[in-house]
């Protein structure tokens, strides 16, 4: 499986890195939205991973773009984000509903086993 990761932190980001490969997926590591869908349009990710606290644009600002793109918007998204629930609660409508966001994960309480689990639930066939 093909798996876009968008994590800042470069350390976490190795980390998922190991782990996701570990298992078997390729995996494209960007640490920016802006740079994000440029991975994107080269990777043709199965499965996006992604922080919502990101440099230059939002998570949110980055989905709505992703999902602009017709070969995009059936993508299953993954947040794996250091921003509790609470503090976007009147926002996850939005991000299960439109933007169709199909996991979320608080960093400090997620296990890497956690955060593959939801990865190969969204996409079984591919696994």
């Amino acid at each position: 499986m093909h798996i876009l990761l968008i994590e800042p932190d470069r350390i976490l980001a190795k980390t998922y890195l190991k782990a996701l490969r570990a298992a078997g997926h390729t995996v494209q590591v960007c640490a920016t939205a802006q740079t994000a869908v440029f991975c994107a349009d080269e990777t043709k990710p199965d499965v996006v991973i992604m922080e919502l606290q990101l440099v230059g644009h939002s998570g949110i600002e980055f989905l709505y773009e992703f999902r602009s793109y017709p070969d995009w918007q059936q993508v299953p998204v993954v947040i794996a984000t250091n921003v509790p629930a609470a503090e976007f609660t009147d926002s996850w409508p939005l991000l299960k509903g439109q933007l169709s966001v199909s996991a979320y994960h608080y960093k400090p309480l997620m296990s890497l086993q956690s955060l593959l689990a939801s990865v190969e639930a969204v996409v079984p066939d591919r696994v």
